[in-house]
């Protein structure tokens, strides 16, 4: 396959699929899904953040992921930057109002149109000097594709694992949050079965390579580099655990027996202390920040303070003139 790229997204496309995001949300104040839905329900928990290893380094493997943070983001010098920035776009479009998600799907388009260049290496499919951009179908889906199914690996390790219903319901609610990253449903598998095929015959294929800037990037953000997150040796060897074969060995992923008996270690034990534990640590506080919101009252320090872990500011953005959008991607 020579082609650089499938399908370009342009800002027609981008507003074409916000109008239909609009046309399903909940309302207004609810969001695009609100609180009666299972992405509510699934990416409130905390959990999430065991995840999150697994899906950065998934999307890292896709080289012009890797070749675009490096030439286009800090993330090696400010590693949670990346986390922090990930999380408050999906959270915004999850938890935010109906105007905050929109706003944070237009701003995250924007954001994308500048991220284009050339590739530095040969990786995979990709040649040196070949094209890439960020505003891309096939690229956009990967990416999302790892945030989906890293956080139903993430939930399903700590709480009961969700009925194939609700994982059928919980995939079609993915597919229109899909509509604000640019993504089109007829771009996405049909359906669960459909998308867990998709991500196995993605990690198999030369779609996928770990590129000597993927191997860098990764070792930084496993190390916490530059930040006051360091994963802990369980949260490594969890994510290791987590990781398909092939790029547990691509990334060079310590995996030896103490990695394995320390992953059992919190398989086992997690799932006894996660669920006890109380409110104001288990759900993350953009969620928090939405109950409060509907309950018509501010949030409070915990909620504040919980959105300055997750999303790195005590507030979603977006939530009006009297305070400025500072929602990133990469930079």
């Amino acid at each position: 396959m020579n082609r650089t790229w499938v399908a370009h997204v342009s800002e027609q496309d981008s507003a074409a699929l916000l109008e239909r995001v609009a046309r399903l949300a909940a309302g207004p104040e609810q969001g695009v899904f609100g609180p009666d839905s299972l992405l509510w329900r699934v990416n409130r928990e905390a959990a999430l953040f065991l995840g999150a290893g697994r899906a950065a380094l998934l999307q890292l493997a896709h080289p012009w992921v890797a070749t675009a943070l490096k030439e286009h983001s800090s993330v090696l010098d400010r590693p949670i930057a990346r986390f922090h920035n990930t999380f408050r776009i999906v959270f915004t479009m999850v938890f935010g109002t109906l105007e905050q998600a929109l706003a944070a799907a237009r701003h995250l388009y924007e954001l994308h149109t500048h991220i284009t260049g050339r590739m530095t290496e040969d990786v995979a499919r990709y040649r040196q000097g070949s094209l890439y951009e960020a505003n891309e179908v096939s690229a956009l889906r990967w990416v999302f594709a790892t945030l989906v199914e890293s956080a139903l690996v993430a939930h399903d390790s700590v709480l009961p694992a969700l009925a194939a219903g609700e994982r059928e319901q919980y995939y079609a609610e993915s597919c229109t949050l899909a509509g604000l990253f640019g993504i089109a449903r007829e771009a996405l598998p049909a359906d669960w079965s459909a998308f867990a095929d998709y991500n196995r015959e993605m990690q198999e294929s030369d779609a996928l390579g770990v590129s000597g800037t993927a191997r860098e990037i990764a070792k930084s953000l496993m190390a916490g580099t530059g930040s006051w997150i360091h994963p802990p040796r369980w949260y490594r060897a969890l994510t290791a655990a987590w990781m398909p074969v092939r790029f547990r060995e691509e990334f060079g992923l310590a995996y030896g027996e103490r990695e394995r008996r320390a992953a059992d270690r919190a398989l086992r034990m997690l799932p006894r202390i996660y669920p006890r534990l109380p409110g104001a640590m288990r759900f993350a506080g953009p969620w928090q920040e939405a109950r409060a919101r509907l309950a018509r009252r501010r949030p409070g320090v915990i909620a504040s303070a919980s959105n300055c872990f997750w999303i790195g500011e005590p507030r979603m953005p977006f939530g009006g003139p009297e305070r400025r959008a500072r929602a990133t991607i990469v930079k």
